[in-house]
Order: structure tokens, then C-alpha cells, then sequence
């Protein structure tokens, strides 16, 4: 944990379980949540369903539960659980996550089919293209990022901020549209950031994965979860702990 006062703090916590380290980190920074969630009102959690098919690319149903149950503590508005996924549909997503819809009275939201907002990325020759971007996500007030780690055939490591920012744009063929080449697809994630950047990133860390990511990887047991307010700093955190030099990305 990196404590000076005014400077980003990263929790980080074994984990013997998707829910039992996920919560524990959580439960190391909940006082700083619970500050910046209040008064809130547009709550939404976005976690990573790249992948409707395959767990290892997925966030596990006990880490969104562990979630819930710390900011539900601080926070009695109403929680969406937002995602578009690239590969299979919310509605299979959502089969896994039923129990959640009566445990806490989350809503769910498709962003694949959101209204949406043209932003500008760049295309891979650095020229202007506009990028459809989901208004859930630009209107939320606090987004919680709940990301895996996972190595990417494209941008090396995908956690807390890419979560979000690929998982705004609208349909599938939108973001296919963001892969422009390594120094395009970086550029825009950079400048959606500045508009879709996580309030609060866990990243659960249980199991990874490793390879031919973000889909078609291997699980990898890491046994570590992470979390911060400060998200860039926590995937910094995230990347080193996956071997990575974070100023390589």
C-alpha cells in the first residue's frame, strides 16, 4: 500500500478467492470510497465480458458481489451494471449474474445499444475519426472499473482504465474501429480516458491470463488483488506485478 497523503494509494492484498481478496482490498481503501461516493448519483459498475464464453477472460460473478457489497455500505442510490460485450451478448452475461438483480436491485444496461456520443480518436495514419461512445458511460458519476489482468495481443496488458474506455464504444464494430495499430490504439485510449476514466479500479487478480489475450489467453493464478481511486496508478501497480515495465506501456 503507498501511503503519503496527497499521493495516489494502491491497495494491493492476497487473494485466496475472486470474493475474498477482491473484498479485502476493497476494504483497505473503503474510507476514501465511501468519501467520494457520497452524494452521488449515477453509480455504474463495468465489468469485462469481452468474452460472454470464457471465464479466464471474464470478471467472476463473486468479485461484482464483492464489490456491491463494500459501496452498498455507502451508497443506497440505485447501481447499474453496464457492459457491451465483442464476443456473445449481455443477455448471456447476465444468466451467470441473475442472483445479483435480487440480492441488491441492480439494473442492467446493454451499451452496445446506448445512445451515444461522437468523440475523436485518431486513425492509423493519426488522422481525425470520430468514435461513438456510450452516454451511460459519459453521463455516470462514478464508474467502478472491475478489470482481470490479462496480456494483450495489441496493447501489451489490458486493466482498470481500457476496461472502460474499449467497453464504451457502442457495437462490436466500433470497437474493432479503436485498433488502429499499437501507437494509434494507445493514442485513443489516452484521449477517451480523459472523458471515461474509472472513479475506482479493482482489478482481480485470482486468475489472469496470459498468452493470445484478451480472448483466446491461458489462466495464469496471480492469487493478488488490487485497488485505487487513482487508476493509473494501479494499473502502473498491476502491470509490474504481471512483469511487466510499466513505462514500456
Amino acid at each position: 500500500m503507498i501511503d503519503p497523503s496527497h499521493k495516489p494509494i494502491v491497495a494491493v492484498t492476497k487473494a485466496d478467492g475472486h470474493y475474498e481478496g477482491s473484498r479485502k482490498t476493497l476494504e483497505l481503501i473503503e474510507d476514501r470510497i465511501a468519501e467520494r461516493i457520497e452524494r452521488k448519483k449515477r453509480v455504474l459498475i463495468k465489468p469485462n465480458f469481452v468474452s460472454t464464453r470464457k471465464q479466464v477472460a471474464a470478471s467472476h460473478v463473486d468479485v461484482i458481489r464483492a464489490v456491491l457489497d463494500v459501496i452498498s455500505e455507502h451508497y443506497d442510490g440505485e447501481i447499474t451494471i453496464g457492459e457491451g460485450p465483442a464476443i456473445g451478448s449481455l443477455d448471456e452475461a447476465i444468466r451467470n449474474f441473475d442472483s445479483l438483480i435480487d440480492e441488491y436491485g441492480v439494473v442492467f444496461k446493454d451499451l452496445n445499444s446506448d445512445h451515444h456520443v461522437e468523440l475523436e480518436g485518431v486513425s492509423s495514419e493519426l488522422k481525425l475519426l470520430k468514435l461513438r461512445v456510450s452516454k451511460t458511460i459519459l453521463e455516470s458519476d462514478y464508474i467502478v472499473s472491475v478489470a482481470k489482468p490479462k496480456t494483450h495481443d495489441c496493447v501489451i496488458a489490458t486493466l482498470s482504465i481500457k476496461n472502460v474506455v474499449v467497453g464504451s464504444l457502442v457495437t462490436t464494430p466500433e470497437k474493432q474501429k479503436i485498433h488502429q495499430g499499437a501507437k494509434a490504439i494507445n493514442l485513443n485510449i489516452a484521449e477517451l480516458a480523459k472523458r471515461c476514466m474509472p472513479s475506482l479500479g479493482l482489478i482481480d487478480g485470482f486468475e489472469g491470463m496470459e498468452g493470445e489475450g484478451p480472448t483466446k489467453g491461458d489462466p495464469v493464478s496471480l492469487g493478488v488483488a488490487s485497488a485505487s481511486l487513482h487508476p493509473v496508478s494501479l494499473d502502473a501497480v498491476m502491470a509490474w506485478i504481471m512483469g511487466f515495465d510499466p513505462l514500456d506501456i
